[in-house]
């Protein structure tokens, strides 16, 4: 791990929160070694998915839970856009509620289950759902547990594909971090029309850059965490919609639901939400690299500052027309939102880790009573007839 990115690591432990700062730290190093991991890989992935997404009648389900979730939603419509067949994000806790509403029995899928631990239950429960009503059904899980549930049940099956991530990405601690976004970029580089060469060499560069971004936002991040702010809005378009979802997660988990979080689209958010500004609510809005949707944005963010009405209003993203002293800026390639996306996720993950320290929380585990869980529990599968 590049130590500049991380100071002061022994003092994380020492409040309880070492194996979260070193986990949003170490993602650089393991978009790297993601790459390296997916060349030796592609053979066996390119076999696997032969031309799947190359017909028109097949459809490709991306599934997981919270967080997990979230990557479906940020990497679908990027996949989308470049294939014949159907490609769609859906939650698994959707999926097990209303799957006459999803599946079609003769219809071919695939179903891409995201999950770090990979024993969630009801990721388990997705899995064997769509094996029993989908004839023509084949499994591509992506997980950082090679122990977890999804990855033991796929073993020796040959409808099942299974893709680990580097070990570093199983995240000791309660938030998702590194784990979240190796998943995501290993799903935007296995469904990528490109090269194998190109898309490794488009992992290298993220990570250049997200050290870059460790580095240049450790102390305004810092700084930032010392504002008291009892909401914090995330607002982001397209893809950075999801991005924002993941990002007030984070906020809500880390400081155990004490600092109110909310996401919305910078066009959805004068629909009603607008009107949840005051004097103690931070506005983060998540810069697009699509110039037709930087517009709208910056029309809300001027709107937002002639107001004067929330306590502060900044915007994350590349560097460009209409950034402000404060913004969090970073000179990037050009490469679509769901690729940079992970580059502005560890702006938000740091600044939850910060806020849940300064409000006397254990951040590797906000919820020591065990209301909520790493590995979600209480959850029954009831079985549909």
């Amino acid at each position: 791990m590049d130590a500049n990115l991380l100071p002061d690591l022994s003092a994380w432990h020492r409040i309880g929160g070492g194996h979260t700062a070193e986990e949003i730290a170490q993602q650089p190093r393991l978009w790297d070694a993601l790459a390296d991991l997916l060349v030796q890989e592609s053979e066996r992935i390119d076999r696997f998915l032969g031309d799947w997404l190359g017909q028109p009648g097949n459809r490709l389900i991306l599934t997981g839970a919270g967080s997990s979730g979230f990557i479906a939603e940020m990497v679908a419509d990027q996949i989308n856009a470049q294939w014949p067949a159907e490609v769609r994000a859906l939650h698994t806790t959707s999926l097990l509620t209303h799957p006459a509403l999803y599946l079609t029995p003769e219809r071919p899928t695939l179903l891409v289950s995201f999950g770090r631990s990979g024993s969630s239950p009801e990721s388990v429960a997705a899995v064997e759902l769509v094996r029993e009503r989908v004839a023509h059904a084949r499994f591509l899980d992506i997980t950082c547990n090679g122990e977890g549930e999804l990855a033991r049940r796929g073993r020796g099956r040959e409808d099942t594909f299974t893709l680990l991530m580097p070990p570093a990405s199983c995240d000791k601690a309660f938030a998702m971090t590194s784990s979240l976004s190796c998943m995501m970029l290993a799903a935007l580089s296995v469904f990528d029309r490109g090269p194998w060469p190109q898309r490794a060499e488009r992992l290298h560069t993220l990570a250049a850059h997200g050290r870059e971004a460790l580095a240049q936002w450790e102390t305004p991040t810092s700084t930032l965490a010392e504002g008291d702010f009892a909401r914090v809005i995330y607002l982001g378009s397209g893809p950075l919609e999801a991005l924002a979802r993941e990002a007030s997660l984070k906020l809500l988990e880390l400081t155990a639901g004490r600092v109110l979080a909310l996401a919305n689209t910078p066009l959805g958010f004068r629909h009603g939400p607008k009107s949840t500004l005051d004097a103690t609510t931070l506005v983060v809005l998540l810069r697009s690299a699509d110039p037709l949707a930087r517009r709208y944005e910056q029309d809300l963010l001027d709107e937002l500052r002639r107001d004067g009405i929330a306590g502060r209003v900044l915007s994350v993203g590349p560097e460009g027309d209409g950034a402000q002293p404060g913004d969090f800026v970073l000179a990037t390639p050009t490469l679509p939102d769901s690729w940079l996306a992970p580059l502005w996720l560890t702006m938000a993950q740091r600044y939850a880790l910060r806020r849940s320290a300064a409000l006397g929380l254990t951040p590797d585990n906000p919820f020591p009573d065990g209301t909520v869980n790493r590995v979600v529990q209480g959850v029954t599968i009831h079985h549909h007839g």
